[in-house]
This record gives structure tokens, sequence and C-alpha cells, in this order.
């Protein structure tokens, strides 16, 4: 069963991902800010992870190029989840390495779609 790191500050946000993906068949793995998600991924790497822009701390870009310089974690699925849907956040994602940028409010079929999708690529 695939893992996927869902990491948001909102926990309305966190429960319906959470949810949502665990419907889809993934196991969840839940961080409220940047510094847990570094956290959940260094103590066993998802397969995938939806990662918030706007964190408490460090911010989804942070967790973005951390993760993207660590050779270990470098390959791993990213989707940037924001409320923010200006043009020029979504370059910057992309251009860090994000995968995939989703812009909330979300449809969760196209969400659930996106990770099986990814999920086929890398595996």
């Amino acid at each position: 069963m695939a893992k996927v790191l869902v990491v948001d500050d909102e926990p309305n946000i966190v429960l319906s991902l959470e949810f949502l993906m665990q419907q889809a068949g993934f196991d969840v793995v839940t961080a409220e800010d940047g510094e847990s998600a570094l956290a959940r991924v260094a103590e066993g790497t998802p397969n995938l992870m939806l990662l918030d822009i706007s964190l408490p701390g460090i911010s989804g870009f942070d967790v973005l190029e951390r993760l993207r310089a660590d050779p270990d974690h470098a390959r791993l699925p990213i989707i940037m989840l924001t409320a923010h849907g200006r043009e020029v956040e979504r370059e910057k994602g992309l251009a860090l390495g994000a995968d995939d940028y989703i812009t909330k409010p979300f449809s969760t079929l196209a969400l659930v779609d996106k990770v099986k999708a990814l999920l086929a690529e890398v595996s």
C-alpha cells in the first residue's frame, strides 16, 4: 500500500485529505508544519507528499527545496497545495521541483487521479 504524507496546518484540510486518501486505498501520515514534514520523511520516506505552501515555521517551498537537495529524497513525488492561485507561486513551485501544483479548493476526484497517476509514473 502506497504511503501518502499530507502536510497542512489547517486541521480540517488534513482530516479531509487523510480521509480522501484512505478511501482511495493509501496509507496516510500527516504533519502540521514544515519541520514535522521533514521529520516524517526522515522516519520513513512516503511514496508521495501533498504539501501546503503556507505553513508555520518553514514554508512548503523550503520543505520542497530541502527535499530536492537531498539525494535520498530528490525523486519523492510532491504535489503542492495552496489557496493562492497566483501564477508566480505556481511557477516557483514547479521551478523548485514540484511534480504538480493544485489550487484550493480543488476537485477531490481530480486530486486522487493526480496522486494515482504520479505514483504509477514512479513505480
